[in-house]
């Protein structure tokens, strides 16, 4: 119990250091012409083994940044053992993956390319593609000194990523003053957000992707995945995950690392038991249900998400 609430304590430190939440910005500052080479890569299979799979077949754009699978499918078939995170203000997230190991988007970029599961090709044997690619080759080398490296492809991506942000959610506006942009009912479902400690772990800018937590705070959640301990090798961090953000939530169903829920509420019916340890009412879960879809942002131009 003194562990908890020392865990508890901290993670109330982390709330006011983060300045519980606050809203997307409108935009960040993007070197353009590596982001629009990042574009073309994120969409092109040729980073793949056998040319089949993108950054964009497990983030699709249209559909919240994810797949909107329970895990994803990478080449030959080849199934993955964790639930696709968005990419949508990935960006603000302090590491990449559940388990944290990439410390960027940069770093991340790297990782699906050479997943046997996911993309199954080598570093290496990208890098030769895109040089016997006649329009790749002119690209990187007008954007980078030493032409198509792994590091300059992975900048290239991480760079369009940077545009990936979902900015003026109805959330967003209500912190910046217009008290009409969501419902009464979002509006109480806020303010239990805070009460009931929800926000002890999703605040900030992402509402989330900010700190560590232990998946299964008060019961043993049954995970198969050791998230951090897999970095680490430390025995407490078995079962302690990058707290995900909230922001599109209501767009990228299902929930948790191994995807156990497609329906929200479910969702955060378990939050309250396993990570909060109290039982909240239907119509409190329905309010804090109301909140979350508030934290739906405009997708990028060009881009219209899926109903």
């Amino acid at each position: 119990m003194m562990l908890l609430r020392m865990v508890l304590f901290l993670l109330s430190l982390s709330v006011m250091q983060a300045g519980t939440i606050r809203p997307i910005p409108e935009k960040l500052d993007v070197d353009a012409r590596k982001a629009a080479l990042g574009k073309k890569l994120f969409f092109d299979p040729l980073l793949s083994k056998d040319n089949t799979i993108s950054c964009a077949t497990c983030h699709v754009l249209e559909a919240g940044g994810d797949d909107g699978l329970k895990y994803s499918f990478g080449i030959d078939g080849a199934k993955g053992s964790m639930n696709a995170p968005t990419v949508f203000n990935a960006v603000f997230n302090f590491r990449q993956f559940w388990d944290g190991r990439a410390k960027d988007l940069k770093a991340q970029a790297k990782a699906p390319i050479v997943n046997p599961r996911e993309m199954g090709e080598s570093l290496e044997r990208v890098v030769e593609k895109l040089r016997h690619h006649p329009a790749y080759k002119k690209s990187f080398e007008a954007l980078y000194a030493d032409g198509v490296t792994s590091e300059n492809i992975a900048d290239a991506i991480a760079e369009y990523e940077k545009t990936l942000i979902t900015p003026n959610g109805p959330f967003d506006r209500y912190l910046k003053g217009d008290k009409h942009a969501i419902s009464e009912e979002a509006k109480r479902g806020y303010v239990l957000f805070e009460e009931k400690g929800c926000i002890l772990c999703h605040n900030g800018i992402n509402v989330g992707g900010n700190l560590y937590n232990k998946f299964g705070v008060y019961k043993d959640a049954n995970s198969s995945e050791l998230g951090r301990y897999n970095v680490t090798g430390r025995e407490e961090d078995k079962y302690v995950f990058k707290v995900p953000s909230l922001r599109n939530v209501a767009r990228t169903a299902p929930y948790m690392h191994d995807g156990r829920f497609t329906n929200l509420k479910d969702a955060v019916t378990f939050m309250t038991q396993y990570q909060l340890g109290r039982y909240m009412e239907p119509e409190e879960i329905d309010a804090i249900v109301a909140f979350l879809k508030t934290l739906n942002g405009t997708l990028p131009p060009g881009m219209r998400a899926k109903p």
